[in-house]
């Protein structure tokens, strides 16, 4: 009888080591969970300004054998102004794609006049899409560039 009552004192002594051991794992996962639901982990109790935030897209005509504006440039940046800014040339025979790194607000290498505007509306927030006019409802580079520098 003595061996099963000591038994059964190492018995309860573990289960209740055991579930404090519960106890207090399950109360920091529910700190941890708190703290994530409030923005407190990583970014101090705001959005992480590395996240991407700032999305805008630009769509022009590149080329004067193209219309329907079917060349795009598209701003992804983070609240810093860093990011990325793709853009996708379109022609009859071929498609290029691009990608230049955005620090700051400012590409590097420089960007192109369609770009830029991306980055621009990227960071003022003015919106998804926007489509750039070119002279007599068609918009090519090279006319844009003509008038810039004129």
């Amino acid at each position: 009888m003595i061996a099963i009552a000591a038994a059964g004192v190492v018995a309860g002594v573990i289960g209740v080591l055991v579930g404090i051991a519960a106890s207090r794992r399950a109360s920091r996962a529910v700190r941890e969970c708190r703290d994530l639901v409030q923005g407190a982990v990583g970014s101090h109790g705001t959005v992480d300004p590395r996240a991407l935030r700032d999305v805008a897209i630009v769509r022009y005509d590149a080329l004067r054998e193209m219309s329907g504006q079917l060349s795009f440039s598209l701003a992804l940046l983070n609240a810093m102004g860093d990011g990325v800014v793709l853009s996708s040339i379109n022609g009859r025979a071929e498609t290029r794609t691009y990608a230049k790194p955005v620090v700051a607000g400012q590409g590097k290498p420089e960007l192109s006049p369609e770009e830029a505007q991306a980055v621009q509306s990227a960071r003022l927030g003015s919106g998804l899409s926007t489509v750039i006019p070119g002279p007599g409802g068609h918009s090519d580079r090279a006319s844009r560039r003509a008038a810039a520098t004129a």
